[in-house]
């Protein structure tokens, strides 16, 4: 098990991961018609748009976890708004999903993307993050060590802080965040939004 930067044609693999831990960290799989949505919001404009800021698990046979950032979390919003959500649009219509169904907010996501990160947060905390990591590889430090690798890259290319939203129904990640050291920021619309300072000294590693 190893940790390795991003390569192209890690997509799929990627958005699989991000499907099995989608519905607060347990297997979305039977939820969405779908299974690229999720990937397609939450995956794929870091690894297009910052790869060398996206990171990930491989056990030998394949990614089996990722942590994906953006450095300036506006400039970053700005940018999938030009090169992102144009193409996903056209190959998401959103009267192509009907609203009683579960795919539907994902693709109400890339016509609307919701401002829900409080403009203070990202003031004093630019930088965000996703991480996930597939069950059987949760509990053994590799999530701490995928932060940290993060973290660094983010420290070396002068962020002063990080933050990510996880859902109020996802003690087990809200755990694992305060544990290494976030603090709770905002609450709002059923997440939880939490930061962590880049020059506050020694991390948990």
């Amino acid at each position: 098990m190893a940790i390795r930067n991003f390569r192209s044609g890690d997509e799929p693999a990627l958005y699989d991961v991000c499907l099995r831990t989608g519905a607060n960290g347990g297997d979305a799989s039977s939820i969405y018609r779908n299974g690229r949505l999720l990937g397609e919001v939450f995956v794929g404009p870091y690894v297009a748009l910052e790869p060398e800021l996206a990171f990930v698990l491989d056990d030998g046979a394949g990614p089996e976890g990722y942590i994906l950032g953006a450095l300036d979390t506006p400039a970053f919003d700005a940018e999938c708004e030009e090169r992102w959500w144009p193409r996903l649009r056209e190959n998401y219509p959103l009267e192509s999903v009907a609203p009683d169904v579960p795919d539907r907010w994902i693709v109400e996501w890339i016509h609307r993307p919701p401002a829900v990160v409080p403009p203070a947060v990202t003031a004093a905390y630019p930088s965000h993050l996703h991480i996930d990591v597939l069950p059987r590889w949760q509990g053994g430090g590799w999530g701490v060590k995928l932060m940290n690798t993060l973290l660094d890259a983010l420290t070396e290319r002068g962020s002063t802080g990080v933050h990510l939203g996880v859902s109020t129904g996802n003690p087990r990640a809200i755990a694992f965040y305060r544990k290494f050291g976030f603090e709770e920021l905002d609450s709002r619309h059923g997440a939880l939004f939490l930061g962590y300072r880049l020059n506050d000294g020694e991390r948990n590693r």
